[in-house]
Protein backbone atom coordinates (compact mmCIF):
# COMPACT_ATOMS: atom_id res chain seq x y z
CA UNK A 1 0.00 0.00 0.00
CA UNK A 2 0.96 3.18 -0.82
CA UNK A 3 -0.18 6.45 0.75
CA UNK A 4 -0.03 9.98 -0.62
CA UNK A 5 -1.23 13.70 -0.83
CA UNK A 6 -4.35 14.21 -2.36
CA UNK A 7 -3.80 16.89 -5.15
CA UNK A 8 -6.18 19.49 -6.21
CA UNK A 9 -7.51 18.03 -9.26
CA UNK A 10 -10.25 16.92 -10.92
CA UNK A 11 -8.74 13.23 -11.08
CA UNK A 12 -7.52 12.78 -7.58
CA UNK A 13 -11.10 14.57 -6.50
CA UNK A 14 -13.46 11.40 -8.60
CA UNK A 15 -11.22 9.04 -7.28
CA UNK A 16 -11.79 9.95 -3.28
CA UNK A 17 -15.61 9.94 -4.35
CA UNK A 18 -15.23 6.36 -5.83
CA UNK A 19 -13.64 5.16 -2.66
CA UNK A 20 -16.58 6.95 -0.36
CA UNK A 21 -19.16 5.16 -2.64
CA UNK A 22 -17.81 2.12 -2.19
CA UNK A 23 -17.00 1.95 1.79
CA UNK A 24 -20.28 3.66 2.64
CA UNK A 25 -22.28 1.12 0.23
CA UNK A 26 -23.75 3.60 -1.87
CA UNK A 27 -24.34 3.69 -6.07
CA UNK A 28 -22.00 6.08 -8.23
CA UNK A 29 -23.95 9.56 -7.07
CA UNK A 30 -26.14 10.70 -10.20
CA UNK A 31 -27.55 14.11 -8.92
CA UNK A 32 -24.68 16.79 -10.34
CA UNK A 33 -25.24 19.42 -7.69
CA UNK A 34 -24.10 16.75 -4.91
CA UNK A 35 -21.13 15.71 -7.25
CA UNK A 36 -20.00 19.04 -7.36
CA UNK A 37 -20.18 19.64 -3.97
CA UNK A 38 -18.16 17.22 -3.17
CA UNK A 39 -15.89 17.37 -5.37
CA UNK A 40 -15.31 20.65 -4.76
CA UNK A 41 -15.19 20.17 -1.16
CA UNK A 42 -12.36 17.35 -1.66
CA UNK A 43 -10.68 20.03 -3.94
CA UNK A 44 -11.32 22.95 -1.21
CA UNK A 45 -9.51 21.08 1.63
CA UNK A 46 -6.53 19.74 -0.44
CA UNK A 47 -5.50 23.38 -1.22
CA UNK A 48 -6.28 24.53 2.27
CA UNK A 49 -4.89 21.31 4.29
CA UNK A 50 -2.93 19.52 1.54
CA UNK A 51 -0.87 17.86 4.79
CA UNK A 52 -4.15 16.73 5.95
CA UNK A 53 -5.68 15.03 2.78
CA UNK A 54 -4.19 11.29 2.29
CA UNK A 55 -5.13 8.97 -0.75
CA UNK A 56 -4.40 5.15 -0.27
CA UNK A 57 -3.30 3.09 -3.52
CA UNK A 58 -2.65 -0.70 -3.70
CA UNK A 59 -0.02 -1.99 -5.47
CA UNK A 60 -1.28 -1.67 -8.82
CA UNK A 61 -2.29 2.32 -8.11
CA UNK A 62 -5.91 1.90 -7.42
CA UNK A 63 -7.31 4.04 -5.06
CA UNK A 64 -8.70 1.89 -1.86
CA UNK A 65 -8.55 4.11 0.76
CA UNK A 66 -9.34 8.32 1.48
CA UNK A 67 -8.74 10.49 4.57
CA UNK A 68 -9.56 14.23 4.40
CA UNK A 69 -8.60 16.83 7.59
CA UNK A 70 -8.73 20.42 8.62
CA UNK A 71 -7.11 22.48 10.82
CA UNK A 72 -8.35 25.61 11.81
CA UNK A 73 -6.89 28.36 13.91
CA UNK A 74 -7.19 25.69 17.59
CA UNK A 75 -9.14 23.13 16.05
CA UNK A 76 -8.71 19.39 13.69
CA UNK A 77 -11.58 18.12 12.33
CA UNK A 78 -11.75 14.92 10.26
CA UNK A 79 -13.83 15.48 7.31
CA UNK A 80 -13.80 11.78 5.06
CA UNK A 81 -12.11 8.67 6.48
CA UNK A 82 -13.31 5.49 3.64
CA UNK A 83 -11.57 2.63 2.67
CA UNK A 84 -12.83 0.23 0.02
CA UNK A 85 -14.38 -3.01 1.38
CA UNK A 86 -11.94 -5.52 -0.31
CA UNK A 87 -9.06 -3.53 1.98
CA UNK A 88 -10.84 -3.00 5.50
CA UNK A 89 -9.58 -4.45 8.04
CA UNK A 90 -5.74 -4.70 6.34
CA UNK A 91 -4.91 -1.95 8.02
CA UNK A 92 -5.74 1.10 5.55
CA UNK A 93 -8.00 2.75 7.86
CA UNK A 94 -5.18 2.70 10.71
CA UNK A 95 -2.65 4.25 8.37
CA UNK A 96 -4.91 7.34 6.83
CA UNK A 97 -5.94 7.81 10.22
CA UNK A 98 -2.13 8.90 11.36
CA UNK A 99 -1.36 10.06 9.00
CA UNK A 100 -4.80 12.45 9.49
CA UNK A 101 -4.32 12.65 13.30
CA UNK A 102 -0.50 13.68 12.45
CA UNK A 103 -1.70 16.89 11.34
CA UNK A 104 -3.62 17.82 14.28
CA UNK A 105 -0.09 18.61 16.10
CA UNK A 106 -0.19 21.90 17.96
CA UNK A 107 -3.87 22.16 18.18
CA UNK A 108 -5.44 21.55 20.87
CA UNK A 109 -9.24 20.13 20.11
CA UNK A 110 -10.38 17.95 17.41
CA UNK A 111 -13.79 16.93 16.61
CA UNK A 112 -15.02 13.98 13.96
CA UNK A 113 -18.65 13.00 12.71
CA UNK A 114 -18.58 9.34 12.79
CA UNK A 115 -20.95 6.98 11.30
CA UNK A 116 -22.55 3.91 13.33
CA UNK A 117 -19.40 1.66 12.38
CA UNK A 118 -17.90 -0.27 15.02
CA UNK A 119 -14.63 -0.32 13.45
CA UNK A 120 -14.59 3.40 12.83
CA UNK A 121 -15.39 3.81 16.51
CA UNK A 122 -12.93 1.72 17.45
CA UNK A 123 -10.32 3.57 15.61
CA UNK A 124 -11.33 6.79 17.09
CA UNK A 125 -11.19 6.02 20.27
CA UNK A 126 -7.72 4.43 20.10
CA UNK A 127 -7.14 7.54 18.75
CA UNK A 128 -8.18 9.18 22.18
CA UNK A 129 -11.10 10.76 21.35
CA UNK A 130 -14.88 10.67 23.24
CA UNK A 131 -17.23 9.01 21.20
CA UNK A 132 -20.80 10.79 22.34
CA UNK A 133 -23.71 8.84 20.56
CA UNK A 134 -25.21 11.22 18.27
CA UNK A 135 -28.78 11.75 16.97
CA UNK A 136 -30.71 12.79 13.64
CA UNK A 137 -34.21 14.35 12.91
CA UNK A 138 -36.14 13.64 8.87
CA UNK A 139 -39.17 14.18 7.88
CA UNK A 140 -41.65 16.39 6.43
CA UNK A 141 -42.06 20.01 8.26
CA UNK A 142 -45.14 20.85 9.72
CA UNK A 143 -45.13 24.40 9.97
CA UNK A 144 -48.53 24.50 11.85
CA UNK A 145 -46.31 23.07 15.32
CA UNK A 146 -43.07 25.43 14.89
CA UNK A 147 -43.67 28.81 17.19
CA UNK A 148 -42.72 31.92 15.75
CA UNK A 149 -39.48 33.14 16.07
CA UNK A 150 -39.25 35.82 19.07
CA UNK A 151 -37.07 37.88 16.73
CA UNK A 152 -35.47 38.80 13.15
CA UNK A 153 -33.51 36.35 11.63
CA UNK A 154 -32.37 37.56 8.06
CA UNK A 155 -30.68 36.30 5.03
CA UNK A 156 -26.78 35.89 5.57
CA UNK A 157 -23.90 36.13 3.16
CA UNK A 158 -20.18 36.71 2.62
CA UNK A 159 -20.51 40.08 4.64
CA UNK A 160 -21.22 37.89 7.55
CA UNK A 161 -18.13 35.76 7.67
CA UNK A 162 -16.60 38.19 10.54
CA UNK A 163 -19.70 37.73 12.61
CA UNK A 164 -19.72 33.74 11.99
CA UNK A 165 -15.96 33.66 12.57
CA UNK A 166 -16.86 35.34 15.88
CA UNK A 167 -19.19 32.60 16.85
CA UNK A 168 -17.50 29.64 15.68
CA UNK A 169 -13.87 31.12 17.67
CA UNK A 170 -16.96 31.25 21.09
CA UNK A 171 -18.45 27.53 20.60
CA UNK A 172 -15.29 25.60 19.17
CA UNK A 173 -11.92 27.29 19.80
CA UNK A 174 -11.29 28.12 16.16
CA UNK A 175 -12.69 29.56 13.18
CA UNK A 176 -14.16 28.14 9.71
CA UNK A 177 -12.31 30.77 7.75
CA UNK A 178 -12.31 29.97 4.81
CA UNK A 179 -14.80 26.86 4.63
CA UNK A 180 -17.64 29.83 5.03
CA UNK A 181 -16.84 30.41 1.38
CA UNK A 182 -17.31 27.11 0.33
CA UNK A 183 -20.52 26.50 2.03
CA UNK A 184 -22.11 29.33 0.86
CA UNK A 185 -21.52 28.65 -2.82
CA UNK A 186 -23.72 25.54 -1.69
CA UNK A 187 -26.00 26.79 1.05
CA UNK A 188 -28.32 29.91 1.94
CA UNK A 189 -27.09 31.16 5.78
CA UNK A 190 -29.46 32.47 7.73
CA UNK A 191 -28.04 35.25 10.90
CA UNK A 192 -29.45 36.68 13.89
CA UNK A 193 -27.34 39.37 16.15
CA UNK A 194 -28.76 41.26 18.67
CA UNK A 195 -28.92 41.90 22.51
CA UNK A 196 -29.71 38.32 22.65
CA UNK A 197 -27.03 37.09 21.51
CA UNK A 198 -25.33 36.03 17.73
CA UNK A 199 -25.61 32.97 15.25
CA UNK A 200 -25.87 31.36 12.45
CA UNK A 201 -27.51 28.35 9.94
CA UNK A 202 -26.55 26.94 7.01
CA UNK A 203 -29.64 25.27 4.92
CA UNK A 204 -29.11 23.57 1.72
CA UNK A 205 -31.57 22.71 -1.06
CA UNK A 206 -32.27 19.83 -0.10
CA UNK A 207 -33.75 21.37 3.51
CA UNK A 208 -30.69 20.07 5.60
CA UNK A 209 -29.52 22.12 8.34
CA UNK A 210 -25.40 22.56 7.39
CA UNK A 211 -24.12 23.81 10.27
CA UNK A 212 -25.73 25.62 13.19
CA UNK A 213 -23.66 28.00 15.84
CA UNK A 214 -25.10 30.52 17.86
CA UNK A 215 -23.84 32.48 21.52
CA UNK A 216 -27.04 31.72 23.36
CA UNK A 217 -29.90 28.91 23.04
CA UNK A 218 -32.51 31.79 22.47
CA UNK A 219 -30.75 32.44 19.45
CA UNK A 220 -30.06 29.18 18.24
CA UNK A 221 -33.90 28.03 18.74
CA UNK A 222 -34.84 31.07 16.65
CA UNK A 223 -32.06 30.46 13.84
CA UNK A 224 -33.49 26.81 13.63
CA UNK A 225 -37.06 27.47 13.50
CA UNK A 226 -36.82 30.51 11.05
CA UNK A 227 -34.45 27.77 8.99
CA UNK A 228 -37.33 24.98 9.17
CA UNK A 229 -40.37 27.93 8.44
CA UNK A 230 -37.94 29.15 5.45
CA UNK A 231 -38.45 25.46 3.61
CA UNK A 232 -41.44 24.97 0.99
CA UNK A 233 -44.73 23.69 2.94
CA UNK A 234 -44.43 20.22 3.41
CA UNK A 235 -40.99 19.69 2.20
CA UNK A 236 -38.14 17.53 3.84
CA UNK A 237 -35.86 18.61 6.42
CA UNK A 238 -32.69 16.86 8.26
CA UNK A 239 -31.19 17.56 10.82
CA UNK A 240 -28.04 15.65 12.52
CA UNK A 241 -25.50 14.76 14.59
CA UNK A 242 -27.62 16.11 17.56
CA UNK A 243 -25.61 14.86 20.96
CA UNK A 244 -27.37 14.89 24.09
CA UNK A 245 -26.65 18.69 24.67
CA UNK A 246 -28.95 19.67 21.78
CA UNK A 247 -32.29 19.00 23.27
CA UNK A 248 -33.13 22.79 22.54
CA UNK A 249 -32.75 21.24 18.49
CA UNK A 250 -34.53 18.48 19.57
CA UNK A 251 -37.97 20.41 20.82
CA UNK A 252 -37.47 22.57 17.75
CA UNK A 253 -37.61 19.28 15.33
CA UNK A 254 -40.33 17.29 17.19
CA UNK A 255 -42.79 20.71 17.03
CA UNK A 256 -41.86 20.49 13.45
CA UNK A 257 -43.36 16.76 13.64
CA UNK A 258 -39.47 15.70 12.20
CA UNK A 259 -38.95 11.85 13.42
CA UNK A 260 -35.86 10.75 15.31
CA UNK A 261 -33.12 7.57 15.26
CA UNK A 262 -29.86 7.03 16.09
CA UNK A 263 -26.66 8.88 14.06
CA UNK A 264 -23.61 7.62 15.14
CA UNK A 265 -21.19 9.60 16.73
CA UNK A 266 -19.66 12.93 17.86
CA UNK A 267 -15.78 12.46 18.32
CA UNK A 268 -14.00 15.39 20.46
CA UNK A 269 -10.87 15.52 21.93
CA UNK A 270 -9.94 18.10 24.33
CA UNK A 271 -12.98 19.60 24.07
CA UNK A 272 -17.10 18.76 25.64
CA UNK A 273 -19.69 19.19 22.80
CA UNK A 274 -19.96 22.94 21.72
CA UNK A 275 -24.09 24.09 22.32
CA UNK A 276 -25.58 25.48 20.97
CA UNK A 277 -24.41 24.10 17.95
CA UNK A 278 -25.13 21.26 14.81
CA UNK A 279 -21.72 20.75 13.47
CA UNK A 280 -21.11 20.11 9.14
CA UNK A 281 -19.80 16.75 8.87
CA UNK A 282 -17.89 17.58 6.01
CA UNK A 283 -16.30 21.36 7.85
CA UNK A 284 -16.98 20.41 11.69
Amino acid sequence: MILRRIRDSRADAESVRAVADAAFGRPPEQDERRRVRFTRRVRHLAVTDPHGCWLAEDDAGRPVGAALASRREGLWGLSLLAVVPGAQGKGVGGGLLRQAVAYARGTLRGMICARPHPGAARLYRRAGFSLHPSMRMTGNVDRAGLVLPDGPAIEGGAAHRSLMDSVDRRLRGGAHGPDHEELLRHCRVVVADDLAGSGYAYVDDEGAVALLAATSRRIAVRLLTSALLSLPAGSPATLRHLTAEQEWALDVGLAAGLDLSADGYLCLRGMRPPSPYLPSAEYL
